[in-house]
């Protein structure tokens, strides 16, 4: 574990026991080896086993590892269909540990960090593929206001505010000038279709290794990493989603491209979105280029980041540097799709 995301535990034993019903001591705290942006760890106390996760030390970007929105978007979605952990409490005090953090119940279950899901049969991996779309259409079809959660974007155009957000973010952790980046925000704000009018929940980081399944069954029993959600347009997870599988299998942040995927049981692009469409009750999706591009420029900005914080000393992963170097590569998918137009 890195000094850095180091916890005085007698310090935060004191504070849980004291906030959590039921909380009992002593504790131990270990760091998770996967995240990039909030760090997470594994509390085993006597009352049993919790996660904590926490901003990271650190000067940070505005508006970035928002774990107080995570806590909050989560306890309210625990009311709906979408699987989410027990949340627990939510600590603003920096002085317990040193920055914000929540902690929730610790959930038995297994997450698949590599996408081609290479330990299971291909009925299998269909289902897992179909039990991830049932939940991202549970989410975008939750009620926001009975959720209470009608206050947790801004209103307006979700695609203008995001690309002028993400430009600002990009611009703030800039290292050098990526030319396939500066095409791709020219293009997206030259093409930025009509607001539909479409709200949801917006996940932002929806893939298959921020669930947590069923040790046995493909049943999702929690969608994690909340930190980028807001009130935003579906078709933004779903392009998110499916961009995985047009990323290189080779690249150090994996997806499925050059993959036989019809030969794994994994779905076509073109059959997961009928699937997603079939289970919100649309017809099918306009402008999907331009969703899709959106995804490969909002994650190339977002690894941009990693990367700059890997080069301050403030990111949570050795891997950080590796995954940032991908910034570049991404945004020239994007632009390959724009020019092929499919």
């Amino acid at each position: 574990m890195e000094n850095t995301f180091e916890l005085d535990v007698a310090v935060l034993c004191d504070y849980l026991e004291s906030n959590i019903d039921g909380f009992r001591g002593p504790l131990t705290a270990e760091k998770f080896a996967g995240g990039q942006s909030n760090p997470t760890y594994l509390i085993d106390a006597a009352s049993g086993k919790y996660v904590l996760r926490r901003k990271p030390p650190g000067e940070l970007l505005k508006s970035a590892h928002a774990v107080d929105r995570e806590y909050r978007v989560m306890k309210a979605l625990a009311q709906s269909d979408v699987p989410v952990p027990t949340m627990r409490i939510l600590c603003d005090d920096d002085s317990v540990i040193g920055s914000m953090f929540y902690v929730m119940d610790y959930i038995d279950g297994r997450i698949f960090w590599d996408a081609a899901l290479p330990k299971q049969s291909p009925q299998q991996r269909g289902a897992i593929y179909d039990a991830m779309n049932q939940v991202l259409a549970n989410l975008h079809n939750a009620d926001i206001e009975k959720l209470g959660l009608s206050d947790y974007g801004r209103p307006g155009n979700y695609f203008e505010r995001q690309i002028s957000r993400w430009t600002t973010q990009y611009r703030a952790s800039e290292t050098e000038t990526l030319p396939a980046m500066e095409a791709l925000i020219q293009w997206l704000n030259d093409n930025l279709p009509a607001d539909d009018g479409l709200v949801c929940i917006n996940h932002g980081d929806f893939r298959l290794d921020n669930m947590m399944f069923d040790n046995e069954q493909p049943k999702v029993l929690a969608l994690l990493d909340w930190e980028l959600s807001t009130l935003g347009h579906p078709y933004a997870d779903l392009a998110y989603q499916c961009m995985q599988l047009r990323i290189p299998s080779d690249a150090a942040i994996p997806g499925l491209g050059g993959i036989d995927r019809e030969a794994l049981g994994i779905p076509s692009e073109q059959e997961y979105v009928r699937q997603y469409c079939q289970r919100r009750g649309i017809d099918g999706i306009d402008n999907w280029v331009f969703y899709l591009a959106f995804a490969f420029f909002r994650l190339s900005a977002i690894l941009q980041g990693v990367y700059k914080r890997a080069l301050d000393g403030n990111a949570s992963s050795q891997k950080a540097k590796d995954y940032g170097a991908l910034a570049a590569p991404l945004a020239e998918l994007g632009v390959a799709l724009i020019e092929s137009g499919e």
